[in-house]
Formats: structure tokens, sequence, C-alpha cells
């Protein structure tokens, strides 16, 4: 499971690399923010996921 782990972080960091080459302009800027909030919520949410006390807890959390 190390490796989902490593993935999710890099997708993150991928996704905010992305977003820097965005041009800065009112029209992005919405989902620059979306783009960087969802990337990074995927790793926090497998990270909980994998702290879960029970098999129904870990199904929440994922």
């Amino acid at each position: 499971m190390q490796d989902l782990k490593l993935r999710t972080k890099n997708f993150a960091v991928e996704c905010w690399r992305l977003c820097k080459q965005i041009p800065k302009s009112r029209e992005f800027d919405a989902w620059v923010r979306q783009l960087i909030r969802c990337s990074s919520s995927v790793g926090a949410n497998y990270r909980a996921s994998q702290r879960a006390k029970s098999t129904a807890d870990f199904i929440y959390k994922l």
C-alpha cells in the first residue's frame, strides 16, 4: 500500500505543477483552486482510510 500513498502524493504535486502553468486570470482562478483542492484530497482520503478501525469505517472513509 506504500505505492498508492506515493502515487497519490505525486498526483497532487503534478496537479500543482500544472496549475502553475495555467495563466493567472479571473476566468481560470476558480478552476485552479478547485483542482488543487480535489487533487490533494485524494491522498488525504486514502490516508484516512488506512487508519480505519473496522471494514465499515474503511469503506466510509474511502
